[in-house]
This record gives C-alpha cells, sequence and structure tokens, in this order.
C-alpha cells in the first residue's frame, strides 16, 4: 500500500475525524470522557466529537495529518495541538459548543470538564505540541502507518526545536511512541478503569 502523509485540507476535517473517531471506539479513556449508550452509532458519535475537537484550536495552533493512499482515500489522520498561548482559542471553542453538547449533553458535559482539567494538571509547563488523537484505519492497520504520521508530525516539531507530549492507554502503543523517542511519565490520576500514563519527548537540538 502506497501511502503519503500531508497536512489535511480544511474539507477534510470531517473524514479525518471519522478515522479518528473509528480508531477510539474501544479506547478506555474516552470510553470515560465519553461513556457508550444503548443503541448509538458510537463510531459516528466519536467521529463528530474529533471534528468539533479540531475545529475548537484555530487553524493557526493545530496541525492536523493525514495519511492517503494512492488512490485518494484517508486512512489515517493525527491532531496536534501547538505550544499554548493559541489566540482566538476561546472564540474557536464556543463556536463549537453546540456540537460539543450535542456528544455530550450538559451533565456529561461537566465529567468531561474535570477530566480534562485533571489531565490538564499533569501536562508538563514547558511550551510542547500535544498530540490528542492518532488512528489508523482498520484497512491500513498493521502496515506502519501510524509510524508514517509520527514521523511527519515529530519533523515538524524537531524543525522548530519544541518538545513533544501526548498520554498513553494502552502498552501497545507506548511500544510505537517509545520507538519515536518518547519516555515513561507519571500516570494520569482520575480515571476507573483507564490507565493512561503521561509521555514526553525533549526537544531535538537543532
Amino acid at each position: 500500500m502506497q501511502i503519503t502523509v500531508r497536512p489535511a485540507a480544511e474539507h477534510e476535517v470531517d473524514v479525518a475525524a471519522a478515522v479518528l473517531g473509528e480508531a477510539f471506539a474501544t479506547d478506555p479513556v474516552l470510553a470515560e470522557f465519553r461513556p457508550p449508550r444503548p443503541d448509538e452509532d458510537r463510531v459516528a458519535v466519536l467521529g463528530q466529537l474529533f471534528a468539533a475537537l479540531v475545529r475548537a484550536v484555530p487553524a493557526g495552533s493545530r496541525a492536523l495529518d493525514v495519511a492517503v493512499e494512492a488512490g485518494g482515500r484517508v486512512v489515517g489522520a493525527a491532531f496536534w495541538e501547538a505550544p499554548r498561548p493559541h489566540p482566538g482559542g476561546t472564540i474557536a471553542f464556543v463556536r463549537q459548543l453546540p456540537a460539543l453538547l450535542g456528544v455530550f449533553g450538559v451533565v456529561g458535559g461537566l465529567s468531561a470538564l474535570r477530566h480534562l482539567r485533571r489531565t490538564d494538571r499533569v501536562r508538563p509547563e514547558a511550551p510542547h505540541w500535544y498530540l490528542l488523537g492518532i488512528g489508523v484505519a482498520p484497512v491500513a492497520r498493521g502496515q506502519g502507518v501510524g509510524g508514517l504520521l509520527l514521523e511527519h508530525a515529530l519533523d515538524r516539531v524537531d524543525g522548530q526545536a519544541q518538545h513533544a507530549y501526548l498520554e498513553s492507554s494502552t502498552p501497545v502503543n507506548r511500544r510505537l511512541y517509545r520507538r519515536h523517542g518518547f519516555g515513561d511519565g507519571a500516570p494520569v490520576p482520575g480515571f476507573r478503569s483507564a490507565a493512561p500514563i503521561a509521555m514526553w519527548r525533549p526537544a531535538v537540538a537543532p
């Protein structure tokens, strides 16, 4: 399978979000942020969530990369948040509130905010790029697409001499991140059944 990794166009946000939604359908951390509900289309709901999360970060403060087959189909996506501060971040977030409330509801939204505050406290103070989500479509898994997405993003991070940070919820994912220079950090507290840990990749000297 011939794969090209590149920045997503604005019209590809929804399709990239759909790939992320499918990849995170059984993720234990996201299941606590937004528990599954009976008879819902979990993949579609999470696709809507990722689309809103992407658009809640101003375009100049995010990076959404896609892995694309030779025929043009998007088979992987990675969503990064640039180092803070994010000019225009409040306005971008407010614009996505209706979509976010449609996914979470009011009570679920408050619960999600509590989770976000806990995870935010673990994040390092040093400026860094933050990986919010990376996923590969089932048809392309096991072919190195996740690694290609990471390499593409980390080339950008290294070009800016920046740090990188993420939280990982599974041992399989942690092996991939370690191969790309991330080291294990502290557990992220506050989850009942999930056990995510923080992972940090220090800036590479130019």
